[in-house]
């Protein structure tokens, strides 16, 4: 019967330190290495404390909340589960005490009394999982609205990739390790708050039963072993984060696959593809190789601390009241007593065991959890400097050889915005990138409604960068920009964005259907928009305004162009920016669509290099590319490019 309390206590041993060393590895593979030469390390210390508050004050908005109910169910239960361990055990040594002591009515009588248990013990365990569950569940939708209502105002998901570069990657922080996150906070409250009871009740039994030395010893052995392997484990915090880097990159040369399998099909592209993938597939093997045989190195180790010595402890720890002869609490104790006794203090030592171990492990979850911390940290702190101007970007150098000029002051938002009705006006403007790339220092020029202007010139010489700017989407690095407001300026691109949706909302996007009904647009005018750009028929063909498809499939390259049109009549805007977008239209249609967009009161601005749409324009603004433009009237006597 002896061995078998001993290995017991030894598989529990064995469990947490094992689990103690897993913990640490996650923990660590969680440091922030998303750029190149910057790893913050994720630490226990008062600045992990001052975030998580700062995240728990969002998970947790009030006092009397549905979160905090939750909160005091789990306590609740974890109380109450504590006291079912201790009648179980209690209960089951009674039990197999009365068989070996053949008492037929005793076993009989608690073994109803664990029957008649079972459905309330079943009921306390599933409403401590329910609780847990469905916490999770809350603190992930209280910090995923938080995030998202952060992340999706104005421009700032565009700005996050396109103007800062902290973060490389903000799908998986909003989806990932806010999941991640919030199940470690709901695991290390409940991982917490049961161990700690567990070990003064227990504590408390085994004093009066075995004496204090026994579970000091286990307690003390428990703690140096786990610190020990710990140490020894450190090199897996930085194998797991090259593995999670390695999988990254794995996982992003597929989805490349997937994304660009047209382009690649047409180039007859699969070999090199296939190339390329094997490629990094094998890297990351290389590495899970390696990383096999550290661990099994590791587990030698863990054999014989965690699971050896772990016996030889057990043994000492449960034998020391038994073997000793003038231990007064055993010395007029029948055999069927020391039998009851050790197994009661047995399990007891083994519950304190487990008790201590889920303690030392949180600790290590806490690591992993501070992990997870700083990484939402560093996403709401970003998501708050670009709510508020501000972004973080390499900068490039604007001396060149040779160059006698002074650089230019580049200071992102320096420049003053005014806006104003019917009315586009760039007066000393430096057209620059978000990594400080000058394009042309200084632009001035001003265009009225009425007054089309046709932009052009090589690639790279700024149209597009002009654009971005004029939308509000790149920073203002000096000058005075007179514009519009925002939604006065529609943006029409050569590929349209169709979204998820019926065919009515390819139309008003990003208005709703409220929206249209607000502003008194029936599907009759919406008809008439189709019938503008000669998409009149595939109101039948698709089944009707409330027909849903994967539209960005359905429609063909020309359709899409022509619905962004339709799209831009529905609107209605003072100025429009039309980027290459009939491309895929015919030069008649083309024709239509400008002549109504000058009947509506469109004003244009189009990049194109078609000559028939220069009769269409009354100013012209090329750019050569190498930091000079020119703006003019169109007259008879320009010499118009393009094809």
């Amino acid at each position: 019967m002896f061995p078998c309390e001993a290995n017991l206590a030894r598989s529990l041993t064995e469990c947490y330190l094992s689990r103690l060393g897993s913990s640490k590895r996650s923990g660590k593979a969680l440091q922030n290495n998303e750029k190149e030469g910057k790893k913050e390390r994720a630490m226990v210390d008062r600045v992990f404390i001052a975030r998580i508050c700062r995240i728990l004050k969002i998970m947790v908005p009030r006092t009397l909340c549905k979160e905090t109910g939750y909160l005091l169910l789990i306590a609740v239960m974890l109380v109450v589960r504590t006291y079912c361990d201790i009648w179980m055990i209690q209960n089951g040594t009674v039990i197999e005490s009365a068989i070996i002591g053949r008492s037929r009515k005793d076993f009989k009588k608690y073994l109803f009394n664990f029957i008649a248990a079972m459905p309330a013990i079943s009921l306390v365990n599933n409403f401590l999982k329910y609780g847990l569950n469905e916490l999770k569940l809350c603190f992930r939708v209280r910090l995923t609205r938080y995030l998202y209502e952060e992340y999706l105002k104005t421009y700032t998901y565009y700005k996050m990739g396109n103007l800062d570069n902290r973060i490389a990657n903000p799908d998986q922080l909003l989806t990932q390790d806010v999941e991640k996150f919030c199940n470690s906070v709901v695991d290390l409250y409940s991982n917490l708050s049961k161990p700690f009871l567990d070990i003064v009740l227990y504590i408390f039994k085994l004093t009066s039963a075995i004496g204090a030395q026994g579970p000091a010893s286990m307690m003390a052995y428990l703690i140096i072993s786990g610190f020990f392997l710990t140490r020894l484990r450190r090199p897996i915090g930085k194998m797991t984060i090259i593995e999670q880097k390695y999988e990254g990159e794995y996982r992003y040369v597929n989805s490349r696959l997937i994304t660009n399998s047209e382009e690649i099909a047409f180039y007859n592209g699969n070999l090199r593809e296939k190339q390329t993938i094997h490629k990094t597939f094998r890297k990351l093997v290389e590495h899970l190789h390696n990383f096999i045989l550290f661990r099994f190195s590791m587990g030698f180790i863990d054999t014989i601390i965690a699971k050896y010595l772990a016996t030889v402890v057990g043994y000492l720890v449960v034998s020391r009241p038994f073997l000793n002869l003038s231990d007064p609490r055993h010395q007029n104790s029948t055999h069927a007593e020391l039998l009851e006794d050790y197994y009661q203090s047995g399990r007891m030592l083994l519950r304190m065991s487990q008790a201590l171990g889920r303690i030392v492990l949180a600790g290590r979850e806490m690591t992993r959890l501070a992990g997870f911390t700083a990484r939402i940290t560093e996403l709401m702190q970003v998501l708050k400097d670009l709510n508020s101007g501000k972004y973080q970007r390499t900068m490039i150098s604007q001396e060149k050889d040779g160059d006698k000029k002074q650089p230019l002051s580049l200071i992102p938002g320096s420049g003053e915005i005014i806006n104003s009705d019917n009315l586009i006006k760039f007066d000393h403007v430096p057209l620059v990138t978000p990594n400080g790339d000058v394009l042309i220092e200084d632009l001035n020029f001003e265009v009225r409604s009425g007054a089309n202007v046709l932009i052009c010139g090589p690639n790279g010489c700024g149209k597009s960068s002009l654009f971005r700017v004029l939308g509000e989407l790149w920073p203002l690095f000096g000058g005075r920009l007179t514009k519009p407001v925002r939604g006065k300026l529609f943006y029409v691109p050569q590929r349209p964005y169709m979204t998820l949706g019926t065919l009515r909302d390819q139309v008003i996007y990003p208005d709703t259907l409220e929206d249209q009904k607000k502003k008194g647009i029936s599907d009759q005018v919406l008809k008439e928009y189709l019938d503008n750009v000669q998409l009149g028929p595939i109101l039948e063909r698709e089944g009707g305004w409330d027909s849903v498809q994967d539209w960005m499939d359905v429609l063909s390259g020309g359709e899409k162009q022509r619905m962004a049109m339709a799209r831009l009549f529905y609107h209605k805007p003072q100025f429009a920016i039309l980027d290459e977008c009939t491309s895929a239209v015919s030069v008649d249609v083309e024709g239509y669509i400008y002549s109504h967009c000058r009947k509506v009161g469109i004003t244009l601005f189009t990049v194109s290099h078609r000559k028939s749409l220069w009769k269409h324009h009354d100013f012209y603004l090329h750019m050569d590319g190498r930091g000079n433009y020119e703006f003019k009237k169109i007259t008879e006597d320009t010499v118009e490019f393009g094809s």
